[in-house]
C-alpha cells in the first residue's frame, strides 16, 4: 500500500488554496532536490528524487515547500491506525508505504481484494488521502502492483489509476516478459547502467544469467537478489519490528565549506543532532562514520569502532573530527555527513572509567578523550534532557548552538531537509 504524493498531498490538505496548482515539496535552493511532486506538477515531468532547479525548468510556476515532518508523521501514524485495523502483521516503509500480510483473512473468511478496497475506502474518507494497492503472493509483484495500481501521467494527461491490483498468476508472466529491470525492487540508476553494460536491460534478460558472472558487476547479495526476481521469487517476510541498524545526519551545504574549522564547526552541530536523536531512542553506538563529499563529486568516508557505547555530543566529535582530520581536504566540501551504527540499547552500556581520574589531556588518543567525555558527563546529559523534555528542545542549549535570533538546536531532519535554501534568499 503506497500513498500518492504524500507529502504534496498533505499541504494541499492543510492548505486548499493550493489545490490543482504545481505543489512540489523539496529543497528550493540551488542543490536542493524534489522529495515530493503534485500530479499538476508530474504534468510537466517533475518527479521525486529531481534537482529543484531542473524541476523549475520544466514548470516555472512551481510551488515548492520545505516540508513539515512532524505534520507528515501525525498523518503517517493515523495511515498505521487503519492498517493496523485490518491487519496486526505489517511493515512500515517510511511514513508512506506498508507491506501488511493478509494470510489471517483467509482464517476469518474474508476477502482479500475486498479488504484492500475497503481499506482504500477508508483511507479517502478519514484522511482525504489516495493510495495504489498491490496484492500479490510475495513482496516483488505487491511492490509492483501498487505502482500499477496508482494514477499516471501520459501525453500530459493524468489517467486514473485502478486503485487496486490483483497478480494472478497471467500477470506475474507478463510483468516477468515485458517490464524493464529498472522496475525491479532495489534496482537504482547506476545498477541499471552497470546491468545495460552487461546487455541486461529487461527483466527477461536476467533468466539464465549465472549469478557469478552478475556479482562481479552488482555484488554477490545483488545478484543472488535479481537471479530470483527474474524467476518471480521473493522469500522476504513482512517483518513488524524491524530493529534501526543506523541513524545519523547529512548536510548539503548552501555554499560549500572552506578549511578544517569550517567542517569542524559542521560537525559539532552534527554530533549534537546525532547524540541528542541516540538518547531520545534508549540507544548507544559503537561505531561512528563521517562522510565528505567535495564539490568535484569525490566522496570519501572514515569509520571507527570503540569498545564502549556513544550517545554523548563531546565523545561523539572527538572521533568525528580526528576521522575528519584523516581526509585530504584537497576542495571544498559540498556534503558532510557523520553517522551511527552498530546500536545498542542504552541500559546497561555504562563506560569504565579509566585510572588516573581527570579531565581528558589534549595528546590523548581521541578514543581514550571520547571515553571520559561519554563516561564523565552522564549525570549531565540526563539533566539536560530532562529540562528540554520538560520545556522544549530550545529551552537550554551550548554556546555553538546561539545564534542572533535566538537558541536554534538542530533536528535530524534540520530546517531544510531536501537540500539548503538559497543563501540569497
Amino acid at each position: 500500500m503506497d500513498l500518492d504524493a504524500f507529502f504534496a498531498s498533505v499541504e494541499v490538505l492543510d492548505d486548499p488554496s493550493l489545490a490543482g496548482r504545481p505543489v512540489a515539496v523539496g529543497g528550493a535552493g540551488e542543490r536542493g532536490v524534489i522529495a515530493s511532486a503534485s500530479y499538476e506538477a508530474r504534468r510537466y515531468g517533475v518527479r521525486s528524487a529531481m534537482s529543484t532547479v531542473r524541476a523549475r525548468r520544466l514548470c516555472p510556476s512551481l510551488i515548492v515547500l520545505p516540508g513539515r515532518f512532524e505534520r507528515y508523521g501525525e498523518y503517517s501514524r493515523r495511515f498505521h491506525e487503519l492498517v493496523a485495523a485490518l491487519t496486526p502483521v505489517y511493515e512500515p516503509l517510511g511514513l508512506d508505504e506498508v507491506f501488511c500480510d493478509l494470510r489471517s483473512l483467509a482464517r476469518l473468511g474474508a476477502d482479500p481484494l475486498e479488504a484492500a478496497h475497503d481499506l482504500r475506502r477508508s483511507l479517502a474518507d478519514e484522511l482525504h488521502l489516495r493510495c495504489g494497492i498491490g496484492v500479490a503472493r510475495n513482496k516483488l509483484f505487491a511492490k509492483l502492483a501498487s505502482k500499477a495500481a496508482k494514477p499516471r501521467i501520459e501525453g500530459g494527461r493524468l489517467l486514473e489509476g485502478e486503485g487496486v491490483v490483483w497478480v494472478d498468476a497471467t500477470t506475474e508472466e507478463r510483468w516477468l516478459e515485458t517490464l524493464p529491470v529498472r522496475a525491479l525492487w532495489g534496482v537504482g540508476p547506476a545498477t541499471a547502467a552497470k546491468l545495460e553494460r552487461l546487455g541486461l536491460r529487461a527483466v527477461r534478460d536476467l533468466r539464465g544469467v549465472d549469478a557469478a558472472t552478475l556479482a562481479r558487476s552488482v555484488g554477490p547479495s545483488m545478484a543472488a537478489t535479481l537471479v530470483a526476481f527474474a524467476a518471480g521469487e521473493d522469500d522476504r517476510e513482512v517483518v513488524t519490528d524491524r530493529p534501526l541498524k543506523s541513524l545519523g545526519h547529512e548536510e548539503t551545504f548552501a555554499r560549500s565549506l572552506v578549511g578544517r574549522d569550517a567542517v569542524s564547526g559542521a560537525l559539532r552541530r552534527q554530533a549534537g543532532v546525532v547524540a541528542r536523536t541516540l538518547r531520545e531512542r534508549d540507544l548507544v553506538a559503537r561505531t561512528l562514520t563521517v562522510l565528505v563529499r567535495f564539490d568535484d563529486g569525490l566522496q570519501v568516508s572514515r569509520s571507527q569502532t570503540v569498545g564502549y557505547g556513544l550517545d554523548d555530543e563531546g565523545a561523539l566529535l572527538e572521533l568525528a573530527e580526528a576521522l575528519a582530520g584523516s581526509v585530504e581536504l584537497a576542495g571544498a566540501v559540498r556534503l558532510l555527513g557523520l553517522h551511527a551504527s552498530g546500536l545498542r540499547a542504552r541500559a546497561g552500556e555504562g563506560v569504565q572509567l579509566r585510572l588516573p581520574l581527570g579531565a581528558p589531556a589534549l595528546d590523548d588518543a581521541p578514543e581514550d578523550r571520547a571515553r571520559a567525555r561519554q563516561a564523565e558527563r552522564a549525570a549531565l546529559r540526563d539533566a539536560i534532557d530532562e529540562v528540554r523534555r520538560r520545556f522544549g528542545r530550545d529551552a537550554l542549549a551550548t554556546a555553538g548552538e546561539l545564534t542572533d535570533d535566538g537558541v536554534e538546536v538542530a533536528t535530524q531532519r534540520g530546517r531544510h531537509p531536501f537540500g539548503p535554501a538559497d543563501p540569497t534568499a
